[in-house]
């Protein structure tokens, strides 16, 4: 999936009438939000929104703004609406797990030019329905787009709806609404290189943002403490849900190694050819598709996995040697940065049900979200000469004692393949 407001490839199609009407009787509704260097006024960038109440209620995703959000001092909010008006927006809230955010115009600054509804919970759409996306693309021009809804996506950890239509850059945070103009969803993100292929926020995620916080109080400071109130509740039921799930059967003759069930996580898998003639492997690659977006240079919350299985008989023990342990050497574990510390790495040899493993666990901690950290957890078998399993798990954005408990979790998975008839040699 891409990252927030990624512009697919294809043009939308001629809109029909009812995308005509649809846009029509909610143009007075829709608006462009920008946000601005505080001190002139060249765009830093550029997205859609929505009135949602009489008393200029907006909203939006959360990415289209915040760099507002993160520096108030050195940017600010303006809304344009269809027909060039423009205005003063104040941020009151935002969901970032969700990538939404409420906004509320200068007073009476939208008077008078109503607000979308949203599509009752009691009424779900069915898989094909036409549903209709709104927004300013490239910041050329208000458009519609038509497309269908194609249900939820799969194995994704909070819900998406899955829409055939072109959502391009610059259109994040502008709604999707049905047949009867009620919003269905909040455009959020495409899919790189492919065609009809976009994203949208469940409608019900922002009508409850609303609800919430329509008389908070404006935020004028920077959202580093509420991003981090907000993630340290993600990560708890992120890190809950995972370490619930059993692990899954890799059919490895002689090891049992970590692959997560595929729940919020797709695996990859891939191996050498039969006829091979240096060093054999099996490689798998799991990971979540959705990060939670904080900022241009940090994106989190989401779990990512992998192993590779060599067999090493046909090089021999030295030559084995050599390259399963620079497997190991290349794996990179991040440096200090503006943004996270210096990876703290502890190395430790361990045993799993007689196995033996060499683990390597290291944390960074996130600078200004105290209480942070992205874990990365190594791991190689050291029991044969010529065989042997490599492993890596990474979990972004976790608190502490998450890490420990994912660790412990995820050197939980290796085993002896209690199945093979080789063990007992061992």
């Amino acid at each position: 999936m891409s990252s927030p407001a990624a512009a697919a490839s294809a043009a939308p199609a001629a809109v029909s009438a009812s995308a005509r009407r649809l846009y029509d009787s909610t143009r007075s509704q829709l608006l462009q939000i920008r946000t601005l260097l505080k001190t002139q006024d060249s765009q830093a960038s550029v997205g859609s929104g929505f009135l949602v109440s009489p008393d200029g209620h907006v909203l939006t995703n959360y990415h289209v703004i915040s760099q507002y959000a993160l520096e108030p001092d050195r940017y600010r909010l303006r809304f344009a609406t269809t027909e060039g008006q423009e205005g003063q927006l104040e941020l009151l809230d935002f969901d970032v797990r969700r990538d939404l955010a409420l906004l509320r115009a200068s007073p009476n600054a939208l008077k008078g030019r109503g607000a979308l509804g949203f599509r009752p919970a009691t009424q779900p759409l069915s898989k094909g329905d036409r549903i209709y996306s709104m927004g300013n693309p490239h910041d050329v021009a208000f458009a519609v787009v038509e497309g269908n809804y194609n249900g939820l996506v799969e194995r994704s950890f909070d819900p998406l709806i899955y829409y055939s239509g072109s959502i391009n850059s610059g259109m994040s945070g502008g709604p999707v609404v049905d047949e009867e103009g009620r919003v269905v969803g909040v455009n959020v993100s495409a899919m790189f290189f492919a065609q009809q292929m976009s994203f949208l926020v469940p409608g019900h995620f922002a009508q409850a943002l609303l609800e919430r916080s329509r008389d908070a109080k404006p935020m004028t400071s920077p959202a580093w403490p509420r991003l981090r109130e907000q993630l340290l509740v993600y990560q708890e039921e992120l890190s809950r849900r995972f370490m619930a799930q059993p692990w899954a059967s890799t059919g490895h003759a002689h090891y049992q190694l970590p692959v997560p069930q595929e729940q919020f996580m797709r695996c990859w898998g891939r191996g050498t050819p039969a006829d091979t003639k240096g060093l054999e492997f099996q490689r798998s690659q799991c990971r979540m598709e959705h990060a939670v977006f904080v900022s241009n240079h940090i994106q989190t919350g989401y779990l990512d996995m992998s192993h590779e299985a060599y067999d090493g008989g046909k090089l021999g023990a030295i030559r084995f040697a050599k390259q399963y342990s620079g497997s190991f050497r290349n794996e990179r574990l991040g440096r200090d940065d503006k943004f996270r510390t210096a990876p703290f790495c502890k190395e430790e040899f361990v045993s799993r049900d007689g196995l033996p493993l060499r683990a390597v666990v290291c944390l960074r901690a996130y600078r200004k979200l105290a209480g942070l950290h992205d874990l990365s957890v190594l791991v190689t078998t050291v029991d044969a000469p010529t065989e042997g399993a490599l492993g890596r798990f990474d979990a972004r954005g976790v608190s502490f004692d998450n890490a420990l408990k994912l660790t412990a979790h995820y050197l939980g998975g290796f085993a002896w393949n209690k199945k093979s008839a080789n063990n007992a040699s061992r």
